[in-house]
């Protein structure tokens, strides 16, 4: 024992002797830099011969080094400030996060403290609670039907609350602007659409008239990818550095189309539905309608070309206000795509309101505008595999371009343009063979899987993509980069330079040299960051 206890004590002794080296050693180091008397005799004894010129060059010298040193200084101290700048905006983040979730727990108790008060009040008045339940009413609409009864007398109970379909009969109006979209309809006359114009047309026409008409300026493939990704999903995100037309480009789409783009600017305090949606107001008895809402609603009456313009939708997290949208426009069944708006239907609602739910019809578009700085959320992989992003990192160049008009595009024409260019245009045997062997070479390095959705995308963007005048394999290496490629910036890059320089290798040697140069460059820019 007493032999184990020298050793390990002359083996500690021993560690700490280095530990004591280097502490000793950095305070030497720094006593030596900062010795300013011995720089001042090494100046004496070489200054005896200097000309003029050499004091000059000695002064000069002194004021670079001194300079270094201040800017060294100032950097650490900036570091360090914007350090504890960093950490109390965590800790503010966390007390608001904190206080919001309080909050929420108050607003929960207090509704479940009306929802009693309402059913006792239902009990005295002579109204079973259970039983505005089962017709479908709030607690809150059995107290107001109760109090209506019990004033009428009578003549009110000649008159049912709610219909044997569940719908409750009312005289009130809770949808003001979807009754008036219902009214304009009624008289609404269609325009004459344009029926026989090609995609490469439809991107000719439109860069023209951007240019004519609105001073925007727009390269042939960026109005590609744009149509390219309307065939592929409803969801479409433009990124990149601002300054761009990111918001611009679907904005001049829509005035080009003649159904101008509703724009909804997005907050930071976007946490829920409702922000986009709307909502119904248990006070007032009436809902309040977003021009989202108005848009999604009068589109099930068109045949219009409809745009949403999600303007800085990462401002705000895009799981939280657009969760339920995300999960309609997954499903495979187009007749399933319903919107709950309210739990239940009166006789009053819109006409295209079904018990309170409303349908998001297939020619509508939302069009998400996104920038990556300190004021931004990241998107989540949940988000960008549904979509289909569209980078924008540069700014357009100025041409000559013959004045274009507008013009009318419908729908169902645009439509059976997507399902022709899927028809015509397939992805070959041969680079979908080449797709499905990049897929098992990226399984098998760098543990990351394509996926079935993003394949299904990619068979519908790339014939499109081909349609509007664009190359197969130009559109191929546009969908790996944007959505495959992307994923990486979540692994271990540091690690895994290697292996992204053979993948680099590996997609020159399977598609041919400048064939892919989205993919590669995209995949050269990662190996730099990290």
């Amino acid at each position: 024992m007493n032999g184990f206890l020298k050793w390990f004590f002359a083996f500690i002794s021993e560690m700490l002797k280095g530990y004591a080296s280097i502490v000793s050693g950095f305070g030497k180091g720094l006593k030596q830099i900062f010795n300013v008397k011995n720089y001042i005799n090494i100046f004496k004894e070489y200054s005896g011969d200097y000309s003029a010129v050499s004091w000059v060059l000695s002064v000069i010298a002194i004021i670079i080094v001194i300079a270094i040193y201040v800017l060294i200084l100032v950097m650490i101290i900036m570091a360090v400030r914007k350090y504890i700048r960093f950490r109390h905006s965590i800790v503010s983040n966390e007390d608001l996060l904190e206080e919001i979730s309080e909050l929420q727990r108050k607003v929960m108790k207090m509704a479940k403290e009306k929802d009693e008060i309402m059913a006792m009040k239902v009990s005295q008045m002579g109204l079973p609670a259970g039983a505005a339940g089962a017709a479908g009413l709030s607690l809150a609409d059995g107290a107001a039907l109760a109090m209506n009864g019990e004033e009428g007398g009578e003549g009110a109970e000649a008159q049912p609350a709610v219909a044997e379909s569940g719908v409750i009969q009312t005289n009130d109006f809770r949808f003001s602007k979807l009754i008036e979209v219902d009214n304009f309809y009624k008289t609404y006359e269609p325009p004459q659409y344009e029926d026989d114009i090609t995609l490469t047309d439809l991107v000719d026409r439109f860069r023209n008239f951007a240019c004519s008409r609105m001073k925007l300026y727009y390269e042939p493939k960026t109005i590609r990818l744009f149509l390219a990704g309307m065939a592929s999903t409803k969801l479409i995100i433009l990124q990149g550095i601002s300054g761009t037309g990111k918001t611009s480009l679907p904005y001049s789409f829509g005035k080009f189309l003649q159904v101008d783009t509703t724009i909804a600017s997005v907050q930071p305090s976007w946490r829920d539905r409702t922000e986009l949606f709307g909502y119904f107001n248990e006070f007032t008895k009436n809902f309040n309608e977003t021009e989202v809402l108005r848009r999604i609603y009068s589109s099930n009456y068109n045949n219009d070309v409809n745009l949403i313009l999600l303007d800085e939708m990462n401002i705000a997290r895009v799981e939280y206000y657009f969760a339920e949208m995300l999960s309609i426009l997954e499903m495979p069944n187009a007749d399933e795509w319903e919107l709950d708006i309210v739990p239940n239907g009166w006789s009053t609602d819109p006409v295209k309101l079904d018990t309170g739910k409303i349908v998001i019809p297939q020619n509508i578009w939302y069009i998400g505008t996104a920038n990556n700085d300190d004021s931004t959320f990241a998107i989540s992989d949940k988000v960008y595999d549904r979509a289909q992003p569209i980078n924008l990192d540069a700014k357009g160049v100025a041409f000559d371009a013959p004045d274009t008009p507008p013009m009318n595009l419908g729908f169902s024409h645009l439509d059976q343009l997507f399902k022709e260019a899927f028809d015509k245009y397939p992805i070959s045997q041969e680079n979908l063979k080449k797709i499905q062997q990049l897929d098992l070479w990226v399984i098998e390095k760098l543990r990351v899987a394509f996926g079935n959705r993003i394949l299904k995308q990619m068979n519908l963007f790339v014939p499109v993509y081909v349609a509007c005048g664009g190359d197969e394999l130009d559109g191929i290496d546009y969908v790996l980069a944007t959505k495959i490629f992307r994923k990486f910036e979540s692994l271990n890059l540091a690690m895994l330079r290697e292996e992204l320089r053979e993948l680099c290798q590996y997609i020159t040697k399977t598609f041919g040299k400048n064939k892919m140069n989205e993919s590669i460059a995209y995949l050269e820019r990662l190996q730099k960051l990290f």
